[in-house]
């Protein structure tokens, strides 16, 4: 038979690592109570993030001109899911209503013919304009801005 591993010493009692444990995790709390909240986004980061806004409501745009020009496309998942990207963009910026800019940033009617083509170009614009403006924006702003240019990137493949 086998001999039997030696008792384990007291060095460290379960008590004392779960008061450590929970001491821990109030510190971190604390520490981290601002984040419970919205954090502060500066006015450059705010005006950043309307003006994606804008290029968000310009793919929706998008979509609802490239379904008007040719009904035989089956873009209705796509363009569900740019409303649902447009929706959190607006709910993330500071102010969510829409921005004066986005009539001006709408894109022009699709030429008669390739639509889908057209349609990509444009959704592969809005992704470059997010992707960049992910690097100027901090924290959330910046993760949500990099996961609709991810979309986006998606979408263009998709219509391929």
């Amino acid at each position: 038979m086998a001999p039997l591993a030696p008792p384990a010493t007291a060095g460290f009692p379960r008590r004392a690592f779960l008061a450590a444990s929970a001491a821990l995790a109030l510190l971190t709390t604390g520490c981290t109570a601002e984040s419970a909240g919205t954090p502060a986004v500066s006015t450059e980061e705010a005006d950043r993030l309307a003006d994606q806004v804008a290029v968000q409501e310009a793919v929706v745009a998008a979509y609802a001109a490239a379904t008007t020009a040719d009904p035989a496309l089956a873009l209705s998942d796509l363009a569900a899911q740019a409303g649902e990207q447009l929706d959190r963009l607006r709910a993330a910026a500071p102010s969510s209503t829409s921005s004066p800019a986005a009539s001006s940033s709408a894109p022009p009617p699709p030429p008669p013919g390739d639509v889908r083509t057209w349609l990509r170009e444009q959704v592969a614009g809005a992704a470059a304009s997010h992707a960049a403006a992910c690097a100027r924006q901090t924290g959330a702003r910046a993760a949500l801005l990099g996961a609709v240019a991810a979309g986006l990137r998606g979408h263009e493949a998709a219509l391929a």
